[in-house]
């Protein structure tokens, strides 16, 4: 059965998704509201959160969703404070930072948010860029309602009038991750998880992936690490740095949960390779200790980076691999600033800054 549309297929063949180390438009955010994210201690995240904003905003355009225009002034002021702690006086940060209300259900816009797609030839008729709205169900129905979410990609699409085509398919954001040149990662513990697509088979999920995206190729990685309630996201596992890079996180504790699983990733890792028939070149960063709140073990990984125009942000964790990983992200990425946002508290929602935010590709010029 084609459980893709024919017109779809038609109207995406010359166009794929961009790396995200490619030029950025702008950033996607979401405020923090919904205190059963971080039960007991919702009161830290704002604070953490106008940091996070800030920090991007010092490298690129910030769209930022609140619930209410009556909240704007607020936010705007806890952010203009937070700017000041990195610049001295904070003006240009703060004009990058458009702040505007769009209700959600809650604040993971990587998950939650539109996916770009840009032209990759200049045959044919149709837009620069188009805008892929996917099916959100809150990582497999496991929260509240996510109506809200679920629409955010139209709210923003009406907003800011990019072409929109809706994909027939459950898909986060943080589940995927590309190289620009045709080959996409994943994870089998997500994507094929029945909690998303029960109806979809390994391979036509394969198919959805590469007519929305553009890629060629699709490699899978097995399970995520311990706390993260998406399945087994990507973006905490193994991130492309590179058309032909991959940086993984390991755990070096053989006692730790972690370590079985993360090798695991790594021995696949050495034996993939890209949409020509390549190997990869493999890097691999560290994992901070084991961060434990209320008897849960957060998912906590330095792989959830965000990769920004001209700078890199990264969670940190208050501990002494933090700067192991920054200067591994700070060599990966030659001419790009590593910037470090406090997440041991962030992490109590599950998930830190690649989580939060989701980038706007710049649209290929005419």
């Amino acid at each position: 059965m084609n459980r893709i549309p024919a017109e779809h297929r038609r109207a995406l063949g010359a166009y794929r998704m961009p790396p995200e180390w490619a030029p950025h438009l702008a950033c996607y955010l979401v405020w923090p509201h919904n205190v059963e994210t971080w039960p007991g201690k919702f009161d830290a995240i704002p604070p953490l959160y106008a940091h996070m904003v800030a920090a991007i905003a010092s490298f690129e355009a910030i769209r930022l969703m609140v619930q209410d225009e009556s909240e704007i002034g607020g936010v705007r002021a806890m952010i203009a404070d937070a700017a000041r702690r990195i610049d001295r006086n904070g003006d240009a940060i703060l004009r990058r930072i458009e702040i505007f209300a769009i209700p959600t259900n809650d604040s993971w816009a990587r998950d939650h948010g539109p996916i770009f797609v840009n032209r990759v030839d200049d045959a044919g008729a149709g837009p620069n860029q188009i805008a892929l709205d996917w099916r959100f169900n809150s990582w497999g129905q496991k929260y509240g309602a996510f109506d809200l979410d679920d629409v955010v990609p139209q709210k923003l699409g009406a907003r800011f009038n990019f072409e929109m085509i809706e994909a027939p398919m459950v898909l986060e954001g943080g589940s995927i991750d590309v190289n620009g040149e045709g080959t996409l990662l994943t994870t089998e513990s997500c994507l094929l998880n029945p909690n998303r697509n029960p109806e979809l088979t390994r391979a036509e999920i394969e198919d959805f992936l590469k007519t929305y995206l553009g890629v060629a190729k699709v490699l899978w990685l097995g399970d995520g690490i311990a706390g993260d309630d998406t399945d087994g996201h990507i973006d905490d596992l193994a991130r492309f740095v590179a058309p032909d890079t991959i940086v993984t996180v390991l755990e070096d504790d053989p006692a730790d949960e972690n370590y079985g699983v993360l090798r695991e990733h790594f021995d696949r890792l050495k034996q993939m390779t890209d949409q020509d028939g390549r190997p990869f070149q493999i890097e691999t960063m560290p994992m901070p200790p084991a961060i434990i709140y209320d008897g849960t073990r957060l998912p906590a990984s330095y792989a959830n980076f965000y990769i920004a125009n001209g700078g890199i942000v990264m969670p940190t964790f208050d501990c002494q691999q933090d700067s192991v990983a920054a200067a591994t992200l700070a060599r990966l990425f030659p001419g790009r600033r590593v910037v470090g946002v406090p997440s041991t508290d962030l992490v109590w929602g599950l998930g830190s800054v690649h989580c939060l935010s989701q980038q706007h590709p710049a649209p290929p010029k005419s």
